[in-house]
């Protein structure tokens, strides 16, 4: 059953499966909690066998805020995309407060999380604010399993490392309010993941976004009734995924990686046809070395730097990126002729090839963050999280 959510204000959305024991024991606490009519409550439950999705249409009678949305039972990545998009387009929500329905989340703590986006308190200009648990003022109950808690935690630790969410301290909550225009702009109707990776890969489309993400100290309980979904074929997705996210965020630099290695190839190439027309190994060393820039230049703007909204026209992005290579040409060229004065009887091409591996680190990080640099939908403080 699909029903219309309410129109603007904010929506809390709740994937549901096999939560009969306590859906309506959350539905009673959030809407005594929040009762101004510009907040709904949308139920997304994946047809779930218990009965969940009976007793929240039983509940809807008495508070038409409540929604229900059903469909197949693919995973949590899809419910809760399934629930975001039907309240961003049908219900034209401005912000989602995701939460769990098997009581770990404390639906008072949401309205901490709304303050710090500025809905309905004092904004510090976050996009997302998540309920962590891994931040001073923090608590997990410790009633709760400690090899769950311990599973959590290392789960978290991978998943900043691998998918290269470091400034975050928890980036598996599951508990986060976010901006609706951050949910567009980050294309959530794209997050593909079906498990508690799907919470990972959000947040690492919100961040490449331009997103300015926030924590709020939250007290985390364990579940007391019903059973968990995480399971072993949740973990095996979680792990693999992770890794699949943290491959994609480091896209451009092993792109600009092979064009280097191109660069290299045609520098040595030109080095070498230069040396056997007869010119002598200090002049085709930097004409070698002034084509192959040329060459990366190309092919860095439209291939490695293609997916960047990049400021500036083209022939400021070719003049910038000269002058980068003036200076890494000049280490270059100083490490050529070191190598040459101090071993006379090496190979040209070898001393040549060594010349230019210590201006390629260089090289990379000033035109990234200065050639190339990308002109983001807002301009978050550098790093993009707080500490």
């Amino acid at each position: 059953m699909v029903q219309h959510a309410p129109t603007g204000g904010r929506c809390f959305v709740v994937p549901t499966y096999n939560e009969a024991p306590n859906v309506v024991r959350l539905l009673a606490r959030l809407t005594g909690l929040y009762p101004d009519p510009d907040t709904g409550f949308l139920i997304v439950d994946d047809e779930s066998p218990d009965g969940t999705g009976r007793l929240v249409r039983e509940f809807a009678v008495s508070d038409g805020r409540v929604r229900l949305l059903e469909g197949p039972r693919r995973g949590l990545g899809p419910a809760c995309v399934r629930g975001m998009v039907h309240a961003l387009d049908a219900g034209g929500a401005d912000t989602i407060v995701l939460m769990d329905a098997d009581g770990s989340h404390d639906p008072v703590d949401a309205e901490r999380l709304l303050a710090r986006l500025g809905a309905g308190g004092p904004a510090d200009g976050a996009d997302v604010a998540i309920g962590s648990r891994y931040v001073p003022g923090a608590a997990i109950d410790p009633r709760s399993r400690l090899g769950r808690r311990r599973l959590h935690r290392w789960g978290n630790r991978l998943a900043r490392w691998a998918a290269g969410l470091r400034g975050v301290h928890d980036c598996t909550s599951g508990f986060q309010a976010i901006r609706a225009d951050a949910l567009r702009a980050a294309k959530v109707e794209e997050v593909r993941s079906r498990g508690h990776a799907f919470r990972v890969e959000l947040l690492h489309r919100l961040v490449h976004a331009g997103a300015r993400v926030v924590e709020e100290p939250i007290r985390f309980h364990g579940r007391e009734r019903g059973r968990t979904k995480l399971g072993a074929g949740s973990i095996l997705e979680f792990s693999c995924r992770i890794w699949q996210l943290g491959l994609a965020g480091h896209r451009t630099v092993i792109r600009y990686g092979l064009v280097g290695l191109a660069g290299a190839v045609v520098n040595l190439a030109l080095f070498q046809a230069l040396l056997t027309l007869g010119l002598h190994k200090f002049l085709a060393s930097p004409i070698a070395t002034e084509l192959s820039i040329v060459s990366n230049f190309l092919l860095n703007d439209y291939w490695t730097f293609a997916h960047r909204n990049v400021a500036g026209s083209r022939r400021l992005r070719g003049l910038r990126y000269n002058f980068v290579a003036l200076a890494t040409l000049a280490l270059s060229y100083a490490t050529f002729v070191g190598l040459s004065l101090l071993f006379p009887r090496a190979s040209p091409v070898l001393l040549q090839a060594c010349g230019i591996a210590p201006a390629a680190l260089l090289n990379y990080f000033t035109n990234s963050r200065w050639t190339f640099r990308e002109t983001r939908r807002k301009t978050p403080a550098e790093p993009p999280f707080p500490a």
